[in-house]
């Protein structure tokens, strides 16, 4: 997979594990862009390292919402700082 791939295929996900969360990350980065934007980011940039890609978007394919993001999301501490947790 190119690199360009692996951010978009990177960026879905991090968009659907906030949705299924609760997240509203348009909204959050609409509020500040620059500030938010650097962190989307960074949240992209660490799940693309993911070792387990293909099981976030197993688990996301099966879940509409979650309780908390899985043990091996490399961004679970944001999404619950995200969600108020």
């Amino acid at each position: 997979m190119g690199l360009f791939a692996k951010l978009a295929r990177s960026s879905d996900l991090v968009q659907g594990m906030a949705s299924r969360l609760g997240v509203d990350y348009g909204e959050i980065v609409a509020a500040d862009p620059q500030a938010q934007g650097r962190k989307y980011m960074r949240a992209v940039l660490r799940c693309s390292t993911c070792g387990n890609q293909d099981g976030c978007s197993s688990l996301q394919r099966e879940a509409a919402e979650l309780n908390e993001a899985p043990s091996y999301c490399r961004n679970a501490r944001l999404l619950s700082h995200l969600r108020g947790g």
